[in-house]
């Protein structure tokens, strides 16, 4: 048995700190040639503020929804019949939703909007279905998800769509905002339902928020649009929960008022009141 030990050839110790020096000067050499992208020191509140509106509307409307899990539980009848009505549509809201967000975060933003898209009509057919809903239900799971819902449409269009920036995007996005304020009318006209018109006016200021601060403001006109509509809404919807506005049309009530004109029928109604 072979006991040779071969010997190690071990450089000398000033070839090994030449290397090292060398390895460390080419690193740094690649650290500096390498593109700087540094963001600036307000960028992160910018993207904050931008979406802190919208955030804390969507917790705000989660929040409401206790009131119809509240609702299911209630000794009145009233209620629980109107939450166990829009219970599919509640349902189906609340799944949507969860795909979204688990779709948005990972990009996928034309699926993210395709999903808006279905919620939308989903609660938009609730909308229709149960206009009489009582307004604790109705605000936290058919009027707020609903306007959310709606303004969704351009936030998520806007992040899917390419070349945002560029000036076709730009006229637009400047013609399609105004269609927050024609949605918000219209619910203002048809139902009396000034709760979606609150809603519509704050998700127009959030938006027109995030546009000024995202954006230099002396060249855009989308923030000075938001804004406009936002009051707007918000003085055409005071109005009309104050009971003075010029509107006609129909109203959300709920179901004892709109059988009330049928009980002044009754044999123990007097003349005068049946008049």
């Amino acid at each position: 048995m072979s006991t040779d030990v071969k010997p190690v050839n071990v450089p000398p110790t000033h070839v090994v700190a030449e290397a090292r020096r060398d390895a460390i000067t080419s690193s740094n050499s690649l650290a500096e040639a390498a593109p700087k992208t540094e963001l600036p020191a307000s960028a992160g509140c910018h993207k904050v503020c931008m979406w802190f509106p919208a955030l804390a509307s969507g917790i705000v409307i989660l929040l409401l929804q206790l009131i119809y899990a509240w609702s299911l539980y209630s000794s009145d009848p009233v209620y629980v019949n109107a939450a166990a009505n829009i219970g599919s549509h509640y349902i189906a809201s609340n799944l949507l939703l969860f795909g979204f967000l688990h779709l948005w975060v990972r990009s996928h933003f034309w699926l993210a909007e395709l999903f808006i898209i279905i919620n939308f009509f989903n609660l938009s057919f609730a909308y229709f279905r149960h206009s009489t809903t009582p307004r604790p239900i109705h605000i936290g799971t058919v009027a707020g998800p609903l306007a959310w819902n709606f303004v969704a449409l351009y936030w998520v269009g806007a992040r899917a769509v390419p070349h945002t920036d560029a000036l076709p995007a730009r006229i637009v996005g400047n013609i399609f905002i105004w269609g927050i304020l024609a949605y918000g009318s219209f619910f203002l006209v048809a139902f009396k339902d000034y709760t979606i018109g609150f809603a519509l006016s704050y998700l127009a200021f959030s938006t027109g928020v995030g546009q000024f601060l995202t954006k230099i403001p002396i060249f855009q006109l989308q923030w000075i649009f938001a804004f406009t509509i936002g009051a707007l809404l918000f003085i055409l919807s005071l109005g009309v929960s104050s009971g003075r506005t010029p509107f006609e049309g129909g109203e959300v009530v709920s179901e004892d008022r709109e059988r009330a004109p049928l009980l002044r029928d009754g044999p123990d109604v007097p003349r005068e009141a049946r008049e």
